[in-house]
């Protein structure tokens, strides 16, 4: 009879094959989806081509030795292996993309091509690559593919994972959905997979709209995989300012910044229902809102500066658009605007979008219902017997729901205050380390100030301050408690 201790390892074993098996089919997607970039550097005859090839052989190696050691498992999930799945894909499939950087021109070393990979994965867009241009068409294709993909990981995460697992809040849109779920689709993955097919349809609407203005053919594809992810990877060093002197891409790229920032299952109800429903909904207002103040009042105040009316509005329009939505494209090096712009693209930085879109941030509706807890703690304070209840949507707010803001607000500026203190401490310009720990953690791409701002990028940070860059655009993409969690006793006792 086997010893105690063995009972345990074996039990453990078993506990975490489920989540391997997982794992290993995640890793032969990714593979299969290198083969585009392998495809495309062979026709073109490039030797980069073999960079691809050994990281497909890589992969599979590692993926089918997991699979042969967990055949007969049933892929049967738990609360806790759920949270340990949703960390370790988004840990795991970011280590492996890295592997054409590291094998391939330009060569980066493993921290830096570890920090591309997550920063491309998270959708953040934060990038040390030095020299963009000169990338292989096949990298630059990568680059944009793998933000596309984790951007449908995101769509997936939101609407089928998160709210299971209660985080941050995010429960509130499961209870939203289920009174039309079963009008629409009959199961959270119905909606997933619907969600799939209007991100891949996006997706080509935009390649083509970017083609037709103006873009080259790689180019159009590239963007369109980072906007639609609201990723902000891009093909050049400086860029969107690229396109600065073609006003249509500019104005193109705001509105699909905006429409992907907006909740994917509203669009599924848009197609199905009626075209109202994403005007009725909470969220989309609130955004809407939002940026027409704030690109009224920036563009205002650039007209009063004596720049063109129409260029002001094109330049801040599209980049407002691009730091709320967290896609983090540039256009023009705003923190030269004047300091009335560099305190309000801060502000700005820590929005994002709506639930259940590729956006980062603490997300729209997470604002709205601190607003109204205010509210009605100010009526208590006047009326101190009274009864308000909550309200968001149109629906009561669960009190679970108000936990899960709060607990998130609290954790999510804990995070950014914890990751600039570190940052601080390894020598980074208390702007750099402040506007750095909060655009790894929204998921936004630039920070600012003369290092890391629009106009630079990440690669002259010390390898530690990467790290820790690293650990912030995880934690924020995962809503900060579905990591945490992992790391409390309570998760791992009995």
């Amino acid at each position: 009879m086997p010893s105690l201790t063995r009972r345990r390892a074996l039990k453990a074993a078993y506990n975490i094959s489920p989540v391997a098996k997982i794992l290993a089919i995640l890793l032969l997607v990714l593979a299969l989806f290198m083969l585009a970039p392998l495809v495309l550097l062979a026709l073109e005859g490039s030797l980069e081509a073999w960079a691809f090839a050994l990281s497909i052989g890589i992969i599979l190696a590692v993926s089918l030795t997991t699979l042969v050691f967990t055949r007969g498992i049933p892929i049967e999930l738990q609360p806790r292996q759920m949270f340990v799945l949703t960390t370790l894909s988004w840990v795991v499939i970011s280590s492996f993309a890295s592997l054409p950087f590291i094998l391939g021109t330009p060569y980066l070393s493993f921290t830096n091509a570890v920090f591309e990979s997550v920063s491309a994965i998270t959708t953040t867009g934060s990038t040390i690559v030095v020299g963009i241009d000169g990338l292989s068409d096949g990298l630059k294709l990568w680059r944009g593919m793998m933000q596309w993909l984790g951007g449908i990981g995101i769509i997936v995460m939101a609407i089928a994972i998160l709210p299971f697992l209660k985080v941050g809040g995010m429960r509130l849109f499961q209870t939203e959905s289920s009174d039309w779920s079963d009008k629409v689709m009959p199961r959270a993955g119905g909606i997933a997979k619907a969600s799939g097919a209007i991100y891949l349809g996006f997706t080509g609407i935009v390649t083509i709209s970017y083609w037709l203005a103006g873009m080259l053919p790689l180019d159009a594809i590239v963007h369109a995989m980072t906007t639609v992810a609201t990723g902000g990877f891009a093909n050049t060093d400086a860029s969107f300012g690229a396109y600065s002197q073609q006003p249509q891409i500019l104005w193109l790229a705001s509105l699909f910044m905006f429409c992907a920032s907006l909740p994917f299952v509203m669009f599924i109800r848009a197609l199905r229902e009626t075209k109202s429903v994403l005007w009725q909904d909470q969220q989309v207002k609130g955004l809407f809102y939002l940026l027409l103040i704030a690109i009224g009042i920036l563009t205002g105040y650039r007209v009063i500066q004596g720049t063109e009316p129409f260029t002001a509005l094109t330049q801040v329009t599209f980049n407002v658009i691009s730091i709320v939505s967290t896609t983090g494209y540039a256009s023009d090096d705003y923190t030269t605007w004047g300091a009335l712009f560099i305190v309000a693209f801060f502000y700005l930085t820590f929005i994002g979008g709506c639930s259940g879109s590729t956006s980062g941030g603490m997300k729209i509706f997470r604002f709205q219902i601190g607003q109204v807890m205010l509210t009605n703690q100010l009526r208590f304070l006047v009326h101190t017997n009274g009864t308000f209840p909550q309200r968001y949507n149109g629906r009561r707010l669960p009190d679970e729901v108000i936990r899960g803001v709060i607990a998130f607000s609290f954790f999510f500026f804990l995070t950014i205050a914890g990751l600039a203190l570190g940052l601080a401490i390894l020598g980074l310009d208390m702007v750099s380390a402040l506007s750095g720990a909060a655009t790894a953690v929204s998921n936004v791409g630039p920070g600012l100030g003369d290092v890391i701002g629009p106009a630079g990028n990440f690669a002259s940070l010390p390898d530690a301050a990467k790290w820790l860059l690293c650990v912030g655009m995880l934690m924020g993409r995962l809503e900060i408690l579905t990591v945490i969690v992992l790391f409390t006793p309570t998760f791992w006792k009995k």
